[in-house]
C-alpha cells in the first residue's frame, strides 16, 4: 500500500508540473483575481486538455470532469459567478460537508461516515436533511451537470470495495432524484479504494478516503447562454 500512495503523489506532482507549463500565462494573469475571474483567464481549449489530464495522471476524477467542462474567456467569468453565488448558499446550508470553488466547478465532498452505517449504503436519517438542502440548491441552479462518486478505504477486497463504492453512489443520486432533481443531470461512478486522498495505514486516512465527492459544473446550455452574455437570464 505504501508503493500504492508513492505513486499516487509522484502522478500529482506529474500533473502540477503540466498543469503549471500549460496554464503559466494564465495562471499569472489570475493570480489575484477572483475565482471566476480565475475561471475566465483559462484559454478555451485548457480545460479539456487538463480536464483530461487530471482524469487519467492523478485519478482525480472529480476535479478532472471540472475542469474538463471549463469553457474559459469572458463565458468562463460569467460561469464562475454563477458558481460563486451557489457554492456561497451551499456554504451556508450544507453541514458536514467540504464545499471547494474549482474552476468552473464545485466539489462537494461528504465523509461516508455521516452518510452511511458502516458497510452500509443505505442513508442515515441525520444525512437526509443535508442531501434535502443540497437538492434544493441544485434544482434553484438547475443549468448544471452533476458527478456523483463513492470512494472506500482499502479495508476489504478489491471487489467489495468497488460494489459498495457504486451502491453508495446510486443511493445518493437516488435521493437526489427523489427530491426533484433531473435524473438526465446525473452521472454515478464508485472507484473503491483507486482513489485515496490520504494514507489507509492510519485510521484517520482511511476515515478521509471512505467519502462520497460531488463535481457541479456548468452543462451546455449555461455553456452557451454564458457565451452570448446572457446568463443573467438563467438564474
Amino acid at each position: 500500500m505504501a508503493n500504492k500512495i508513492q505513486i499516487a503523489m509522484k502522478k500529482k506532482t506529474i500533473v502540477i508540473f503540466m498543469i503549471m507549463s500549460m496554464m503559466s500565462s494564465a495562471i499569472f494573469t489570475a493570480c489575484n483575481l477572483s475565482n471566476a475571474q480565475k475561471g475566465g483567464a483559462i484559454g478555451a481549449g485548457t480545460g479539456a486538455a487538463i480536464g483530461g489530464v487530471i482524469g487519467a495522471q492523478s485519478k482525480n476524477t472529480a476535479v478532472g470532469a471540472i475542469i474538463g467542462a471549463a469553457v474559459g474567456g469572458t463565458a468562463g467569468a460569467l460561469i464562475g459567478n454563477y458558481m460563486d453565488k451557489q457554492a456561497a448558499e451551499l456554504e451556508k446550508d450544507l453541514e458536514n460537508a467540504k464545499i471547494e470553488r474549482i474552476g468552473e466547478g464545485i466539489k462537494i465532498t461528504f465523509d461516508s461516515g455521516i452518510l452511511f452505517k458502516v458497510d452500509s449504503y443505505v442513508l442515515s436519517e441525520a444525512s437526509k436533511s443535508n442531501l434535502g438542502d443540497l437538492s434544493r440548491t441544485l434544482q434553484k441552479y438547475d443549468d448544471t451537470n452533476i458527478l456523483v462518486e463513492g470512494h472506500t478505504d482499502s479495508t476489504g477486497t478489491d471487489e467489495h470495495n468497488k460494489t459498495l463504492s457504486v451502491q453508495r453512489a446510486n443511493s445518493v443520486a437516488d435521493f437526489l432524484k427523489s427530491y426533484g432533481v433531473t435524473g438526465s443531470r446525473i452521472t454515478t461512478n464508485g472507484y473503491g479504494e483507486d482513489q485515496p486522498v490520504a494514507d489507509n495505514k492510519t485510521t484517520e486516512g482511511r476515515q478521509q478516503n471512505r467519502r462520497v465527492d460531488i463535481a457541479i459544473f456548468a452543462n451546455k446550455k449555461l455553456q452557451k447562454a454564458a457565451e452570448r452574455g446572457e446568463l443573467s437570464t438563467i438564474n
